[in-house]
This record gives C-alpha cells, structure tokens and sequence, in this order.
C-alpha cells in the first residue's frame, strides 16, 4: 500500500492537474475496499464509488463490454471535468429509489479514486492517471463475492452465475484489463 500511495503522490505532482486513478478488478475482488483504503492514506484525495455508475436493468443483462457501467455518464460528468480542475454537477444512481439521484456538485480535490468493474475501457481510459488492478482470480472473487451478497441478504446468485462472470470472462477477453492496468495490486 505505501508503495501505490507514494507512487500517486508522485505522479499527481507530474499530472499538473487534478489527478484520476482508476482501480478495477473482477467483482468481488476488493476495488472498494482499496478505494477506501487509499483516500483514507492520500491527503487531498475523494472517492468517487463506482456503483453509482451502473444501469442496474443492463447491469443485470450479459453483454461483452459491461454495457450495465454508465461510462459515458462517468466520462462527461465527472472525469474530463474533474481532470480539468472545472467545477461541475454528476448523478448517483439512487439504488433505493431506482434512478438517477439530484445534482450533486463535483468535488474539487488533488485525487480522485474511481473504483468500478468494467473501467479499464477504451471509453475512460484515456482519462485515467494511473490505473490499479486488483488482482484476484475470478473463481476467488466469486465466492468473495457472492459471500458478500448473502451476508447482506441479497439472494444474487443467479446474477453471478449467468450474468456477471460471463461478462467478465468476456470483458477480460476482448479488452485484456489486467493488461491495460500500470499497477497490479495483490
């Protein structure tokens, strides 16, 4: 962990701009936990939860390219204003009301910690500083996964198995994410 939260410091003061590190993984792999864990480590930075950037009726649909992550809406609200240091306006996903939340403001800050399944696309990676893998094996993160959901009481079972895996498997192929990551994160 020091190691990564040194490494950001170093290329934010090289960015001459706020700076975006992308941290993906396989669902279940610990993305959330490492956001976290870095905004808690680096002065200056926030979290922006990739969660609040699913479509939750495509998330729950099989396609190749994670067509349920909303990057576009990502890309335009919050990444190039972000990077740019301009102020501007995004919307959450409201999970409990089942849609876009209200206009919340973006916050201004050195880093920002974007953690989302499916984020190593040719859509937003241009607009990441640093790109950090959370290298977990799918079938680990599966039961890491799945474990989670229970223990919360979300029966997603079904989910995991025909849809989600199958949409990793098949982003992994076509876009090699591992690959596209500077920072491979055990």
């Amino acid at each position: 962990m020091t190691d990564l939260v040194t490494l950001i410091a170093e290329r934010h003061r090289a960015a001459g701009h706020p700076m975006v590190v992308g941290v993906s993984g396989f669902c279940g792999s610990g993305k959330s936990t490492l956001a976290r864990e870095l905004v808690a480590e680096i002065p200056g930075a926030v979290r922006m939860r990739g969660d609040d950037f699913l479509d939750p009726a495509r998330s729950h649909e099989r396609s190749t390219d994670w067509d349920g992550v909303d990057r576009d809406r990502l890309v335009r609200e919050v990444l190039r204003p972000f990077r740019a240091g301009e102020p501007g306006e995004f919307r959450r996903y409201d999970w409990s009301l089942r849609q876009l939340g209200e206009p919340e403001s973006l916050p201004m800050a050195d880093v920002m910690i974007v953690d989302l399944i499916g984020l190593f696309h040719p859509e937003s990676l241009p607009l990441l500083d640093l790109t950090v893998w959370c290298d977990v094996d799918l079938d680990t993160a599966q039961q890491r996964g799945m474990a989670r959901d229970r223990a919360l009481g979300r029966d997603f079972d079904r989910l995991w198995t025909e849809v989600w895996i199958p949409n990793e498997r098949d982003f992994a192929e076509r876009f090699d994410p591992r690959g596209a990551a500077e920072v491979i994160y055990r």
